[in-house]
């Protein structure tokens, strides 16, 4: 089995939300975000601890972060290329 754990942005037009912006969002409307981060890290097949710091880190794409695994980068190869 080959790994491809190759950062490769798919979608260069949509930007990531900086942690400036993100703390402008409603503190409601900030943890429904994170929730849904996290269930699609885990989702896309990262381990909970990983999903859990991914989530946190809202600069980061999702889109790239599933890539990754989707592409059958283990989980914490993805997490140190992300961080």
């Amino acid at each position: 089995m080959t790994l491809n754990c190759v950062l490769v942005a798919e979608h260069e037009e949509e930007a990531a939300v900086t942690a400036a912006q993100f703390e402008l969002i409603d503190e409601t409307e900030a943890e429904m975000i994170l929730r849904w981060r996290f269930e699609e890290l885990v989702r896309s097949g990262y381990d909970i601890g990983s999903a859990l710091v991914l989530a946190s880190h809202v600069e980061i794409d999702l889109h790239d972060a599933s890539a990754l695994t989707q592409r059958g980068c283990p989980s914490e190869t993805a997490l140190r290329i992300l961080l």
